[in-house]
């Protein structure tokens, strides 16, 4: 796919971003997180599951507590208001999307973390967020960047030395299905026709630009059948309130159903959900028995 300039990657993505919450909270969980749960058994719930999730993110970035974390593409605020609430980390999120940015700050104020959240409003590469941070997060939110590598580079610079990464991604098994389905019709219509800009690359292509931000990779773990559960019950919400998604967004429950069906048909086939985790480190993270 050719790359759309960065500025016109932000505005065609946020065709998507910028929907009503209202939309997002009939299908997503309590939280409105926009990425994989994980589920630890057959009766694990979409709450729990996602819940169980973010602890996942807290252990692989080593937060203990009170550390400074930048979530980039922050979404509707789910990683930055739980690890304020739940860590008491003071989270910096970034998210181009006003409605986003309105209702993370309503949900802070609620929680009563006001005064651990800040936010960025705009494009990653176009914000400068008051660093240095201790760890930093990108869940799903790479695929609409353009430029990865400058992405990861910038990151890099915002980390302490020692810091911690994030990073989760859907992605073409490899460049042979890059090459094939990336252009089909079904394709096109999750990345162009749902979120107006998505590069869904192999992830090979994004572990290489992890290395050359000069991050050093400490984990691997493969979600892929975690994010079949999660969008199985995605659109199991979805068929069974079609109604009320058409009063909050009319002639958005086709299109919505059939991008999670899209979705859901290719994993393990065409596409996988993988995460990886890295540090500002040439050494890499030492384990201690």
């Amino acid at each position: 796919m050719s790359a759309l300039p960065p500025q016109e990657a932000v505005q065609a993505t946020n065709q998507h971003y910028e929907l009503p919450a209202e939309l997002f909270a009939i299908y997503l969980d309590q939280r409105l997180k926009y990425s994989s749960g994980l589920f630890t058994d057959e009766h694990t719930d979409l709450d729990q599951a996602q819940t169980d999730k973010l602890h996942f993110v807290a252990r692989q970035l080593g937060i203990t507590g009170g550390e400074r974390l930048l979530d980039v593409g922050c979404g509707w605020g789910s990683l930055i208001l739980f690890m304020a609430q739940e860590y008491g980390c003071h989270a910096t999120g970034v998210t181009p999307s006003l409605p986003q940015a309105e209702y993370i700050r309503a949900q802070a104020e609620k929680t009563g973390v006001a005064e651990l959240i800040t936010l960025e409003l705009g494009s990653f590469s176009d914000v400068e967020p008051a660093g240095p941070f201790d760890a930093a997060t990108m869940l799903g939110s790479i695929v609409h960047m353009p430029n990865r590598t400058a992405v990861l580079r910038k990151v890099y610079g915002l980390l302490r030395r020692g810091g911690s990464l994030y990073l989760s991604e859907s992605c073409f098994r490899d460049h042979a299905a890059y090459g094939e389905f990336s252009r089909r019709p079904g394709t096109r219509h999750v990345t162009e026709g749902i979120f107006g800009f998505a590069d869904m690359v192999p992830f090979s292509v994004l572990v290489e630009a992890v290395e050359s931000a000069k991050f050093s990779l400490t984990a691997f773990t493969d979600l892929t059948a975690h994010y079949h559960r999660t969008i199985e019950e995605w659109e199991r919400r979805v068929e069974a309130a079609r109604d009320r998604v058409e009063l909050v967004a009319p002639g958005m429950s086709e299109p919505l159903i059939r991008y999670l069906q899209t979705a859901n048909a290719g994993w393990g086939y065409t596409t996988k959900h993988y995460a990886l985790s890295a540090v500002k480190s040439r050494m890499g993270r030492t384990e201690v028995p």
